[in-house]
C-alpha cells in the first residue's frame, strides 16, 4: 500500500446522518468528531506527515446562526477534549483560513493549541476552518500584487502567498458521502490530487474507511501529465 504523505477530507455528511436517526444537526457533528480522532490515530500510525480536514467553509458562515454558533461551539469544547489525544499522538495541530471572521476567544484559544503542540514530531493535523479555495487565492493575490512586480508573480510565489504555504500538495483528497465535487476547496493545491468519493457518511467514517481510500488511491497511475 502506498500511503500519501498528505491526505485531505471534505467531511460530509454529519447532517444527513443525524436526520436519517431523528436527532438535531449538532449530533451529527459531535458523532463526526470522533472520526477526525479515528482516522488522526490511523494517519499517525500509517506515518502520514499531514492530514487536512475541511471543516467550515466561507461559505458556511450562510448556514442558520444557531448551527453555526454550536459548530464554533463545539470546536472550543473539541480543543479542549482531544488535547491529550494530540499530545499522546506527537500530532501538531494548526488552523488556516479566514481567521478574521473568527471570534477573538475562540482565534485566541486555536493560537494556544497550535503553540502547544508546534513541536509534535508526527502528523500535521490542518483544520480548514473559514475557508474557501477562491478566497485563498483571492487574498494571496491581494498579498502578491502589495509585494511583487509582474514578472515575479510566478507559480512557486503564489504557492507561498497561500495560506497552505509550506505544506506539499494533498496526494489524495477523500469526500464522503456520495457527494462527486471539491466545494470550493484547494482549487490551487490539487491540480494533480487523486480524488476518492465513497458514499459513507462522516461519522461512520473509521480507520478502516481510511484504509480503503488509500488502498484506492495506491491503484492509481499518476502521470502529472507525463507518458510512462
Amino acid at each position: 500500500m502506498i500511503v500519501p504523505q498528505h491526505i485531505s477530507i471534505i467531511m460530509d455528511g454529519n447532517g444527513r446522518w443525524a436526520k436519517q436517526r431523528g436527532l438535531e444537526r449538532v449530533q451529527g457533528h459531535m458523532e463526526g468528531v470522533k472520526s477526525v480522532r479515528a482516522v488522526t490515530e490511523k494517519c499517525v500510525e500509517l506515518g502520514v506527515k499531514y492530514l487536512s480536514l475541511y471543516a467550515f467553509s466561507e461559505e458556511n458562515w450562510n448556514r442558520p446562526g444557531e448551527e453555526v454558533s454550536a459548530l464554533m461551539s463545539l470546536l472550543a469544547k473539541c480543543m479542549i477534549n482531544e488535547y491529550n489525544t494530540l499530545m499522546d499522538n506527537g500530532v501538531r495541530f494548526r488552523v488556516l483560513g479566514n481567521r478574521s471572521r473568527l471570534a477573538p476567544e475562540l482565534d485566541e484559544a486555536i493560537t494556544k493549541l497550535e503553540k502547544a503542540t508546534e513541536n509534535n514530531p508526527n502528523t500535521t493535523m490542518l483544520i480548514m476552518l473559514s475557508y474557501s479555495g477562491k478566497w485563498d487565492i483571492m487574498q494571496a493575490a491581494r498579498k502578491l500584487a502589495e509585494t511583487c512586480k509582474p514578472e515575479e508573480i510566478t507559480m512557486e510565489a503564489i504557492d507561498n502567498a497561500l495560506v497552505t504555504a509550506g505544506v506539499p500538495d494533498p496526494e489524495l483528497l477523500i469526500r464522503t458521502s456520495g457527494e462527486q465535487r471539491i466545494s470550493n476547496y484547494m482549487l490551487w493545491q490539487t491540480a494533480y490530487t487523486e480524488f476518492v468519493f465513497t458514499d459513507t457518511l462522516w461519522p461512520d467514517f473509521r480507520k478502516d474507511s481510511l484504509v480503503a481510500a488509500i488502498e484506492e488511491y495506491s491503484r492509481r497511475d499518476r502521470r502529472f501529465g507525463k507518458v510512462k
